[in-house]
């Protein structure tokens, strides 16, 4: 499916989901943004949900029924983006993303409260990574604003597949990619930003208990001078043999020693780590080849005493 062939086009797509559920779009300032208002409660207790067994989710691709993407023109700046049924999107074969591996991925999740509200945990920190990746790798990349909004419209349009409180997330995945051709290494000359989400319980299959990590003190994750820092797409492929062998022995994931010393702990294959050691939380500094989580920066702010950056 061609990222092109759209819903029917309105003066704005948050228009065209007003006219199907009267939903409005609402400000993010607070920790927890709000994505839609103006719900009644009779409207939300008849609210129809996906078919999915919300018990028994898990933690891989449940297809949902919309996708937002928006392309860069040649000056850096963003169309107008639009909704289309979540499918395949077609690429140049000379595509920046194909060739030279120029992309960014995201991750966030969107939550429904016990009052039937639709909330994300600060999104406008996931879209100030994503620009600072963005200049790391040569990319054009959206506002904050343009971030914001296509995430929020993917909620909207996908809210059915919003879990239940307690039964788990809508796990939302921006992507931004060099869509442009280019034969020669060379920065793409357009780029596509796209988001598509799928409802999800914990990653690990261990659910919230304790966690079997392998140290891996042969292969670093990432090196200073590197991306380890950004949330590129280029950081993932390296360590799928390394976690590979970990699981096939009964471990939950991997840990990765620092590439200079081999001596630091840094990060899991796919996320911060955090280490309690009475009443202090443990932490790796950040210093180029960690990256700088979400959840990582609300708790070193949550009042509890941490220790590294």
């Amino acid at each position: 499916m061609a990222l092109r062939r759209c819903l029917p086009q309105y003066s704005t797509t948050s228009s065209y989901l007003s006219k199907i559920w009267g939903f409005r779009m609402h400000g993010t300032k607070a920790a927890a943004s709000v994505v839609e208002e103006h719900v009644s409660g009779a409207e939300r207790e008849d609210e129809e949900y996906a078919d999915v067994d919300w018990d028994n989710l898990g933690f891989s691709l449940v297809r949902t029924d919309f996708m937002f993407a928006t392309k860069s023109c040649r000056d850096g700046n963003f169309e107008q983006g639009y909704l289309s049924r979540y499918g395949n999107i077609e690429l140049n074969p000379a595509a920046g993303i194909l060739n030279y591996g120029q992309g960014l991925i995201e991750g966030m999740k969107a939550y429904r409260g016990e009052d039937g509200r639709v909330l994300l945990f600060r999104p406008e920190l996931n879209a100030m990574r994503m620009k600072i990746g963005a200049e790391r790798m040569c990319m054009h990349s959206p506002s904050v604003h343009q971030f914001i909004e296509g995430v929020k419209q993917t909620v909207l349009a996908n809210r059915r597949w919003v879990p239940p409180p307690g039964k788990g997330s809508l796990y939302l995945r921006p992507l931004l990619f060099g869509s442009g051709a280019s034969l020669g290494v060379a920065a793409a000359s357009e780029y596509t930003f796209l988001v598509f989400g799928s409802p999800v319980q914990n990653y690990f299959k261990e659910g919230t208990a304790a966690l079997n990590l392998y140290v891996e003190e042969v292969i670093p994750r990432a090196y200073l001078g590197g991306t380890g820092g950004v949330k590129a797409i280029s950081n993932y492929g390296p360590v799928l043999e390394v976690m590979r062998r970990a699981k096939s022995r009964g471990f939950s994931d991997v840990l990765y020693l620092d590439a200079d010393t081999g001596k630091n702990i840094e990060e899991v294959s796919a996320a911060n780590i955090f280490l309690v050691k009475g009443n202090t939380i443990v932490t790796p500094a950040t210093s180029g080849t960690i990256l700088g989580g979400i959840t990582r920066g609300r708790t070193k702010c949550s009042g509890r005493r941490t220790e590294g950056s």
